[in-house]
């Protein structure tokens, strides 16, 4: 069983403070590329063990690096002219052929990017894959509840950590990048790279959006051009989500220096990513709230709690709000390595009013193995994001 303690927060929410900050990277940037491909690559090797053996095996693909290529980049075309290089690292159970394995993550990295770069074949990554078998411990650990029939037991010792409801500011950061890097707006403005990345403040009730977005060059005739286009983004943006807003887009920009690339992305030319560097589960990076520092991306789906715990702990908080109209609450989950990760120590502190017997009840279903059971569905579905 769980062990919860429940508190209310002598604190003001958020959403009255003056100030607050909130950001999101977006899907070309270069952590989430990183992020991205780590979760494809568990995604398609569980998917290879389920096939296989039935159910899915042990692995931890979270270690990932892409290190930035070069490019020559000029109004109207240019060439990638070293292609950056895309590591998916970290532990796989090996059935039978190392190089077996390595083909299914390699390929889930290629499938991803080609679903969700536009560029693809113009950035045309060197992809590297490093795995090796995990420690016989940890191991058995993952093993033992196949054998005894029991929840998954977590493989480590960490805290998952979920807040709601979001702020104004935080959904509509969120909001932003997901529109920019809708098929709405590549359709109507093809210059609009992937690689977005928003950061939001609010200041005594004013809201400035500071946006960085990869200009696709072959789309921009020259600097006039380019400049013309920017304000077409911007007008875009005031309609979608107010004129209230101040928005700021590609604030470097200096007369003919401004923010062009041949593929829409930063790290054709220089810039570096990490699993684990950007956003969230919750598809933000919050300094204002309790955060995680775990990278949920590349783990295992089924008792890796640095990934199912910052899950399930979001889920968690929005039922509380959502049911309870609590107006602020924050849950985190503590795993203990070895044990099942239906008993957690569970810790509940919330702004409002609300019974702790109802808590507690939400608590117990939202914690029981049916439950933890749609969360790996969703992610094996890729349903569930985790950045």
């Amino acid at each position: 069983m769980f062990k919860a303690v429940i508190e209310t927060l002598p604190t003001t929410p958020i959403e009255e403070l003056r100030s607050e900050i909130v950001e999101r990277k977006g899907l070309g940037h270069p952590d989430s590329l990183c992020d991205g491909t780590a979760e494809a690559s568990s995604r398609a090797l569980s998917k290879y063990y389920l096939e296989e053996k039935g159910f899915v095996l042990h692995h931890n693909l979270d270690k990932g690096l892409l290190v930035g290529g070069v490019a020559d980049v000029r109004f109207g075309g240019g060439s990638v002219v070293e292609p950056p290089e895309i590591t998916v690292a970290g532990t796989a159970t090996i059935l039978g052929n190392k190089d077996e394995v390595k083909k299914v993550i390699f390929d889930a990295v290629v499938d991803y990017l080609e679903n969700n770069l536009r560029f693809f074949d113009e950035l045309n990554p060197d992809i590297k894959v490093k795995i090796h078998p995990g420690s016989k411990d940890l191991v058995e650990i993952y093993e033992r509840y196949q054998k005894e029939k029991t929840p998954p037991l977590s493989n480590d010792t960490s805290v998952g950590v979920g807040f709601a409801p979001l702020t104004k500011l935080e959904s509509l950061v969120l909001n932003t990048e997901k529109f920019l890097n809708s098929k709405e707006i590549k359709k109507k403005y093809p210059w609009v790279g992937e690689d977005v990345k928003v950061m939001g403040i609010r200041q005594n009730g004013k809201i400035t959006l500071t946006i960085a977005i990869a200009f696709v060059s072959k789309f921009i005739d020259d600097p006039k051009d380019y400049y013309e286009k920017k304000s077409q983004i911007k007008e875009s943006l005031s309609k979608k989500f107010g004129n209230d807003i101040k928005f700021f887009i590609n604030t470097g920009d200096r007369g003919d220096s401004v923010y062009i690339t041949v593929t829409g992305l930063s790290c054709e030319n220089g810039d570096d990513g990490q699993v684990g560097r950007g956003n969230r589960v919750n598809g933000l990076i919050t300094p204002f709230r309790s955060m995680s520092l775990e990278a949920a991306a590349g783990k295992n789906p089924i008792s890796h709690v640095g990934k199912i715990y910052n899950i399930k702990a979001n889920q968690i908080a929005n039922r509380l709000a959502n049911e309870l109209q609590l107006k602020e609450v924050y849950v985190q989950l503590l795993s203990q390595i070895g044990k099942p990760i239906t008993e957690p120590y569970v810790i509940v502190q919330y702004v409002g009013s609300a019974n702790k017997t109802d808590i507690e009840h939400i608590l117990k279903e939202e914690l029981a193995w049916e439950e933890f059971k749609t969360i790996v569905d969703g992610l094996l579905s890729g349903s569930i994001p985790v950045f």
